[in-house]
């Protein structure tokens, strides 16, 4: 039976530091009430005008191609999950892989926005192509640049705080090893409250959206026929083109949703949460994971967060905490490694890996 396995992860985080009293510099919080409220103590930023979504990838990426043994030019498909592409298109996906210098071999690209669940439906998906025996070596990636697209004010810190920059890459290979690689991936999704988090503007929406209630939304585009589809001056002027998050209501939401599909995976494989060895959630909140885990039963060894170096990196937030968690001696050979992730849309999901 054939299944995919992780042959190498790498990860990549900027140099600069950006601490919580940073950010009180320039609007009203407290390195105390970020701590309280997010686990967060700092986070990284990259650099303007030299770094993009897309080059951080590539680094990333660089590390996983040279620990999975092979060279750049034999992955044969790229999988680039996020949230803050270079451009609104192309995708990342294309900008990586001429980053890297491997456009000759002509391989696919394909770019996901799936957001803080990003690298789980990317695993999913790679891992398909590999049980099909469409591919033998796919990069996934998982990467975000964050500072460039926040609102550095009191306004907006609810948001600003707790995200940050950064990637993560996988190589996805097949194996015929028994009880290894993939066992399964669970994958969900609930439009309803889209708008709940998101990041509304710019957008094709034309300005005017209908609610779960049916009741209209006016996003502030003027009322003509042509024109005035992308952005306006009224948004910027009203600060409508930042990102937007309903705090409590998605908190709420996702330490239900977290258990929920982590079981669901663990239920299909005749497994126990005690089973897990390494879980590794998307670092969206260390309450929220702090809550997950008591939910689950788990002791802090079997959980790994880095959100208090990193913030939310999204689709980043897992190959980076997963790379870290295997540099550190913690994901080893036989282990069973739990990712699970809920984000923006809303879509959640979740994967067990044997290692």
């Amino acid at each position: 039976m054939i299944r995919s396995k992780i042959a190498g992860i790498g990860h990549y985080v900027p140099e600069k530091a950006v601490s919580n009293n940073d950010l009180a510099g320039v609007m009203d919080t407290s390195d105390e009430w970020i701590q309280e409220r997010t686990g967060i103590k700092e986070r990284r930023y990259g650099k303007k005008h030299k770094e993009t979504t897309s080059t951080m990838g590539a680094r990333a990426a660089e590390i996983a191609i040279q620990r999975a043994g092979i060279e750049k030019e034999d992955v044969d498909f790229i999988i680039f999950a996020t949230l803050s592409p270079d451009y609104y298109f192309p995708g990342c996906g294309v900008l990586m892989q001429r980053e890297l210098g491997i456009t000759k071999t002509e391989i696919g690209a394909l770019d996901i926005r799936n957001q803080c669940s990003g690298f789980v439906y990317g695993l999913s998906i790679a891992d398909q192509f590999i049980k099909s025996g469409m591919y033998k070596n796919i990069l996934l990636v998982g990467a975000e640049m964050h500072s460039m697209g926040l609102e550095y004010s009191t306004k907006g810190r609810n948001v600003t705080v707790i995200f940050g920059d950064g990637a993560g890459a996988a190589i996805i290979q097949p194996t015929e090893e028994a009880d290894k690689g993939v066992l399964t991936t669970k994958l969900h999704s609930d439009g309803t409250y889209a708008e709940k988090l998101a990041f509304i503007n710019p957008g094709s929406h034309g300005g005017y959206h209908f609610d779960k209630m049916g009741e209209e939304i006016d996003f502030g585009y003027p009322d003509q026929e042509f024109g005035g589809i992308f952005i306006t001056q009224q948004m910027i002027d009203n600060d409508m083109h930042y990102p937007n998050m309903e705090g409590q209501f998605v908190f709420k939401l996702a330490v239900q949703k977290f258990p929920e599909v982590i079981m669901e995976a663990l239920n299909e494989t005749g497994l126990q949460p005690s089973d897990i060895n390494m879980l590794v959630p998307h670092q969206a909140n260390l309450r929220i994971s702090q809550f997950v885990q008591k939910r689950m039963g788990l002791r802090d060894d079997q959980v790994w967060n880095n959100i208090q170096k990193y913030g939310n990196t999204t689709a980043a937030s897992i190959p980076i905490a997963l790379c870290e968690a295997w540099e550190a001696g913690k994901v080893k050979d036989g282990d069973l490694v739990c990712l699970a992730a809920f984000g923006s849309g809303f879509t959640w999901g979740s994967a067990l890996i044997r290692w």
